[in-house]
C-alpha cells in the first residue's frame, strides 16, 4: 500500500502517540457505524462525552478549562485522523467547537471563558459558529445581523444559514453588526448567544452530503443577549472572525488530503479484486496511472500543509504570505479530493454508484469542502491580495 508515513522532523513521539490513540478510537467508535449515522441524519450525542474522554475535544486549550496543551501538528492529526473514518458530517459536528470555540478562548473574558468552555470540553454542551447570512455567503464584512445595546443586553435582529450543529448547539458564536450605521469591516462585534435564549429559531436543512451532521437556518427576533457576552470589543470583531477562519482553513486542508487518501484506499482495494476479462483492473496500465495520479495530488496537497504547519509553529515568513499559503493549501487539498473521489468512483463502477461505499459519500461531500471556510474563488482572490498581485 502507499506509505503517506509523515516525515518524521514535523513529529515528535508524543504527536505519534497522539496520532495512535485517536486512529484506534476512530476503527472502534465510529467508523462501523457512519453509514448508519448517514442514513439517519444524526450520530448519537454520547459520542461527544467519549470523544472528551479521551482528551479529543480538549485539544489546545489551556489545563484550566480541562484542555490539553497541544502545537499546530496535533491539530492536524485530529482532523487527519477523525477524516479517516469518511464521513465529514460526523466530523464536522463532533468538530464544530473547533470553530465556535477559539473566539472565546482567545478573546472571551474571564468570567466568559469559565462558564463557556469546560462544559463543552467535556462534551456535556455543543460550540457552534454563525458568521454566513442568506445573503452574505464568503463576505464577512457584508453581513446584516444587528446587535442593539440596550442598557445591560443587546438585542439581536437577523439571520444565519448553514450553521454546522446549528440545531444542536447549546452555544453559539454569532457574528452581529453592533453599529448599525457602518459599513464593510468596521462595526462588527461578536456575541455568545445560548442555544435557549428567547426569539431564537432554527430550521434543519437537508444537505448533498454530511447528512449525519445537523445544519440549521437561524433567525434571531428580538433575542436579548447579556452585555457581558460580548466577545473580545465592541465594533471590532471582524479580526476575530479573521484569525478563527485562518485554522479553520488549516484544518479542512489536512482533512481534506486524509478523505483523499480514504478515496485512493478503496480504489486500491477494488482494483485488485476486481477483475475483467480475467485480469484484475490493477495489472491495466490505465488504472494504475489514475492510481498514481491521485497519489501524486494527495502528496503534494499534504506536503504544503505540513510546510505551512511548519512556518506557523517556528513563525517563519510574512504573515500576509502565510495567510496566501492557508488559502492556497486549501484550495490545493480540496482540488486532491475532488480529482481523488471522481476516480474512485470511476474505478469502483457500479459500485461506487452505491451508498455505502466511502468514494461515493466523499464523492458528494467534495463541494462543501470546496466552499465552506472560504469558497475556492475567494481563497484565491484572497491570496492574490495578500501577494500585491
Amino acid at each position: 500500500m502507499f506509505d503517506f508515513s509523515p516525515a518524521p522532523h514535523y513529529f515528535s513521539p508524543e504527536h505519534n502517540a497522539f496520532r495512535e490513540g485517536l486512529r484506534n478510537f476512530v476503527a472502534k467508535e465510529i467508523a462501523p457505524f457512519v453509514a448508519d449515522w448517514d442514513e439517519a441524519e444524526t450520530f448519537p450525542r454520547e459520542l461527544y462525552g467519549k470523544a472528551a474522554d479521551l482528551g479529543i475535544l480538549g485539544v489546545g486549550y489551556e489545563e484550566a478549562y480541562g484542555g490539553t496543551p497541544a502545537d499546530v501538528f496535533h491539530h492536524l492529526i485530529l482532523s487527519e485522523e477523525i477524516a479517516r473514518c469518511g464521513a465529514g458530517g460526523v466530523a464536522a459536528s463532533l468538530l464544530s467547537h473547533t470553530i465556535g470555540l477559539p473566539p472565546v478562548a482567545a478573546h472571551g473574558s474571564a468570567e466568559l471563558k469559565q462558564r463557556i468552555i469546560p462544559p463543552v470540553l467535556r462534551g456535556e454542551k455543543i460550540a457552534a459558529l454563525a458568521v454566513t447570512e442568506p445573503g452574505g455567503g464568503s463576505d464577512v464584512a457584508a453581513l446584516k445581523t444587528t446587535a442593539v445595546l440596550e442598557g445591560d443586553h443587546y438585542v439581536v435582529n437577523g439571520e444565519k444559514v448553514f450553521i454546522t450543529s446549528g440545531m444542536r448547539a447549546d452555544y453559539i458564536t454569532v457574528a452581529v453588526r453592533t453599529d448599525p450605521a457602518s459599513k464593510g469591516p468596521s462595526g462588527i462585534s461578536a456575541l455568545l448567544i445560548e442555544g435557549d435564549s428567547a426569539g431564537l429559531s432554527r430550521s434543519a436543512l437537508k444537505k448533498m452530503g454530511w447528512w449525519a451532521s445537523d445544519t440549521a437556518h437561524l433567525r434571531f427576533d428580538h433575542v436579548r443577549v447579556p452585555a457581558r457576552n460580548l466577545i473580545g470589543v465592541e465594533n471590532q470583531g471582524f479580526k476575530v472572525f479573521m484569525n478563527n477562519f485562518n485554522s479553520e482553513r488549516l484544518g479542512m486542508s489536512a482533512m481534506a488530503c486524509s478523505y483523499a487518501q480514504v478515496c485512493l484506499e478503496e480504489a486500491v482495494g477494488w482494483a485488485r479484486e476486481r477483475k475483467t476479462f480475467g485480469v484484475s483492473l490493477s495489472e491495466r496500465q490505465v488504472i494504475r496511472h489514475k492510481l498514481m495520479d491521485m497519489y501524486a495530488r494527495i502528496d503534494a496537497a499534504r506536503c504544503l500543509t505540513y510546510d505551512l504547519a511548519w512556518r506557523l509553529r517556528e513563525h517563519v515568513g510574512d504573515p500576509g504570505e502565510l495567510v496566501a499559503r492557508t488559502c492556497m493549501a486549501k484550495v490545493l487539498a480540496t482540488q486532491a479530493m475532488q480529482h481523488c473521489a471522481d476516480q474512485a468512483v470511476q474505478i469502483l463502477g457500479g459500485m461506487g454508484f452505491m451508498r455505502g461505499t466511502r468514494s461515493e459519500r466523499i464523492y458528494r461531500e467534495v463541494k462543501v469542502m470546496m466552499i465552506g471556510g472560504g469558497s475556492e474563488e475567494i481563497m484565491k482572490d484572497l491570496s492574490a491580495r495578500q501577494l500585491g498581485i
